[in-house]
C-alpha cells in the first residue's frame, strides 16, 4: 500500500497532539477559579493567585527539564517512539488530576504533565527535519504551531461548556482519554522515517531526502546527515546560544497570556467561568492565523529566491515588531473586547515569529543533532516562561497588569537582537576545524 503526500498526513497527526496538548494543559488554567472556590474557599483572591503561580512554575520548570531530556530521548529512540512515550504518560498524568486535594498533589501531577508534554516540541522539530525538505520546514512548523493556537481556540469555551454538566474532575479524566486514543493512528502511519517506510512513494521519497541535502553535501555527491557535533560541541557554537537566547525570551510572553488569560479577565473584569469561555478563546485565533501566515510567507520567499537567513531573520523582526506596540497597548486596553483583540495581535505577532526561531535548529545542524538544540533552547524558554509566571503575581499585585505587559515588550526585542547579532548567517554550519 502506498499513501500519497504521507508527510502532510504525519504533520497533521503532530498538529493534532499539539491540540491536545493545550487542551489538557489548559484545562487547569480555565478551571482554576471552580477548582480553587472548591478547595480553598478560606483563602482570598491574591492567595489563590499565589498557589496557582507556584503550581505553574512548577509545571513549567518540569517542562524545561522535559525539553532537555525529551529532545535526547527522541534522538536516541526516533520520533516515532519519542511521541507515544511522551503522550503517553502527559495523558495518563492529566486523568490523575481528578485525584488531587491541594498544592501538593496538583504541583505532583503538574511537574508529570510538565515532563512528559515537553516531549511535543522538540519531537515536532525533529518530525518536521525528517519529513520535508527545507523549503517546506516553515510552512510545516506554522501547520503544527498552529494546533496550539487551536488547542487554546477549543479549550477555553469547550471546557467551560463541560462545566455546566461535569465537575472539574471528570473534565480532567476526559481530555486525559482522548490523548491515549490518538496513539492508535500514530502507531498505525507513523511506521518508519521516510527513507525506509514502506508506505511512502517513491517520488514523495526522493522529494524529501534531495530537499534536506545541505548545499555541501549536495556538490560533494555526498547523501550524510549535515554537521552532528557533540553536546559541548554544540555549545560552543554561538549560534546555538542565538537560538537558546531568542526561545528564553520570547517563549514567556507566550506563557505570559497561556497562563494569565482566564486568570487577567477573572481579576480585572470580573468574568466567572462561563463568560471567560465567551472570551478567552479569541487570542488564539490571532495565535492561529500566525502560525499559518508564518509557515506562507516563508514558504513564499524561499521561492521567490530569498535565501533561508533573509528569509528566517525577516520573519522573526516582523513578528517582533508586531507584538511590540500591542503589549503596551495592554496598559490600558479599555473594554473586554478591546483586550482581547490586542491579545490576538500580540499573539498573532508572537507566532509569525516562533516558527521560524524554531526552525533555526534544522537550518544549522543535520538531523542527528536537531532534537537536541531543540530541547535545550526550548529548556532554556521555559526557565525563562517560570521567572515570568514567578513574578506575575507581584507584578500584577492590585489588578494592574501593565509592568508585566512592558516586561513583555522588551523580551521580544532582546530575542529579535539574540538572532541578528550571534546568528550571522543561517546556513548549515560546519565543524570548526
Amino acid at each position: 500500500m502506498k499513501v500519497k503526500k504521507l508527510r502532510w498526513w504525519v504533520i497533521a497527526l503532530i498538529a493534532l497532539a499539539t491540540i491536545i496538548n493545550y487542551i489538557d494543559r489548559q484545562s487547569m488554567n480555565v478551571l482554576w477559579p471552580a477548582i480553587s472556590a472548591d478547595i480553598y474557599p478560606d483563602k482570598t483572591p491574591d492567595e489563590r493567585k499565589e498557589i496557582f503561580a507556584f503550581i505553574s512554575v512548577v509545571f513549567v520548570f518540569s517542562y524545561a527539564i522535559g525539553q532537555a531530556l525529551f529532545g535526547k530521548i527522541f534522538d536516541w529512540v526516533g520520533t516515532r517512539m519519542g511521541f507515544v512515550l511522551s503522550i503517553g504518560i502527559w495523558s495518563l498524568a492529566t486523568a490523575a488530576h481528578a485525584m488531587a486535594r491541594g498544592i501538593v498533589t496538583f504541583s505532583i501531577f503538574r511537574a508529570i504533565l510538565g515532563v512528559a508534554e515537553a516531549g511535543n516540541w522538540p519531537g515536532a522539530t525533529k518530525g518536521n527535519a525528517e519529513w520535508f525538505p527545507i523549503r517546506e520546514r516553515a510552512l510545516a512548523q506554522g501547520i503544527f504551531n498552529s494546533g496550539a493556537a487551536i488547542g487554546g481556540i477549543i479549550s477555553i469555551p469547550l471546557i467551560a461548556f463541560l462545566t455546566v454538566f461535569m465537575s472539574w474532575q471528570a473534565i480532567f479524566i476526559l481530555v486525559g482519554l482522548v490523548g491515549l486514543l490518538w496513539l492508535i493512528p500514530w502507531i498505525i502511519l507513523v511506521k518508519a522515517p521516510p527513507k525506509d517506510h514502506p508506505w511512502i512513494t517513491d517520488e514523495e521519497r526522493e522529494y524529501i531526502l534531495t530537499g534536506q541535502r545541505t548545499s555541501q553535501s549536495a556538490a560533494s555527491g555526498d547523501d550524510d546527515d549535515g554537521y552532528n557535533p557533540s553536546t559541548k560541541e554544540m555549545l560552543s557554537r554561538k549560534q546555538s546560544w542565538g537560538v537558546i537566547i531568542a526561545s528564553a525570551c520570547i517563549d514567556p510572553i507566550w506563557w505570559l497570556f497561556i497562563f494569565w488569560i482566564p486568570i487577567y479577565l477573572f481579576e480585572v473584569y470580573g468574568m466567572d467561568v462561563k463568560t471567560i469561555g465567551i472570551y478567552g478563546w479569541v487570542p488564539y485565533v490571532g495565535a492561529m492565523l500566525g502560525a499559518w501566515a508564518s509557515g506562507l510567507l516563508a514558504q513564499n520567499r524561499l521561492k521567490a529566491g530569498w535565501t533561508v537567513d533573509r528569509t528566517r531573520k525577516m520573519i522573526i523582526t516582523l513578528g517582533c515588531l508586531l507584538m511590540l506596540p500591542a503589549l503596551l497597548a495592554m496598559a490600558n486596553p479599555g473594554a473586554p473586547v478591546n483586550a482581547v483583540l490586542l491579545m490576538a495581535l500580540i499573539l498573532f505577532g508572537f507566532q509569525v515569529a516562533i516558527n521560524n526561531v524554531q526552525t533555526l535548529p534544522s537550518d544549522l545542524f543535520g538531523g542527528k543533532s536537531v532534537g537536541t538544540l531543540a530541547g535545550f533552547s526550548g529548556m532554556a524558554a521555559k526557565f525563562g516562561a517560570a521567572a515570568l509566571t514567578s513574578l506575575v503575581p507581584w507584578l500584577t499585585s492590585g489588578g494592574n497588569y501593565t509592568p508585566a505587559f512592558v516586561l513583555g515588550a522588551s523580551l521580544a526585542v532582546t530575542a529579535m537582537l539574540s538572532v541578528w547579532i550571534l546568528i550571522p548567517k543561517v546556513e548549515p554550519l560546519s565543524p570548526k576545524s
